[in-house]
C-alpha cells in the first residue's frame, strides 16, 4: 500500500489521501473577539450597537478568511475545529467561543460554506489554549 505524505496547495488546504480522502482548510484570526457578555452588553446599550457590532466584527474576520482562502468554495459537508487561544483565563469558556456565530456567518458571506446550517456544517468542536497573543484557528475539514 502506497503512502502519501500531506500536501500544501495554494489556496491554504491541506490533502490527505488515505482509506478516505478528505480536505482540510485553515485559516487564523489574529485578534481578541468579543464575549457573549461583551455582545449582550452591546445590544443593552442601543438598540443597533449589537447588530453594528456584528457586522463591524464579520467584517474583519471575513477580510482574514478571504485573505487565505481566496477563491475556496466548499460544496460537501464540513467539520469545525475551533481552537481559541487567549491571553488569560479571565473570560469563561462557553463567552468565548460564542463568537463561532460570527465566524460561520462571515464563512458563509465569504462563500466558503453554501449555510451554516446542519446540511453544511455536522459539526464543530472547540479546543482552549492560552499564549501571550489571543487569536482563534479554525479548520474546516470535509
Amino acid at each position: 500500500m502506497q503512502r502519501l505524505q500531506p500536501t500544501t496547495s495554494k489556496l491554504g488546504a491541506i490533502l490527505q489521501r488515505g482509506a478516505k480522502e478528505k480536505v482540510k482548510y485553515s485559516f487564523e484570526i489574529n485578534q481578541r473577539l468579543p464575549s457573549f457578555n461583551e455582545y449582550i452588553k452591546a445590544c443593552r446599550s442601543n438598540k443597533y450597537a449589537g447588530a453594528e457590532m456584528k457586522k463591524n466584527i464579520e467584517l474583519e474576520i471575513w477580510a482574514y478568511i478571504t485573505n487565505k482562502l481566496k477563491g475556496v468554495e466548499i460544496h460537501k459537508p464540513v467539520f469545525i475545529t475551533f481552537t481559541w487561544i487567549e491571553e488569560n483565563k479571565k473570560r469563561d469558556l462557553d463567552n468565548i467561543c460564542f463568537a463561532k456565530k460570527f465566524i460561520l456567518d462571515a464563512l458563509q458571506k465569504a462563500g466558503v460554506i453554501e449555510n451554516d446550517n446542519s446540511r453544511h456544517v455536522t459539526g464543530f468542536t472547540d479546543k482552549f489554549e492560552y499564549a501571550n497573543k489571543s487569536k482563534v484557528i479554525v479548520e474546516l475539514e470535509e
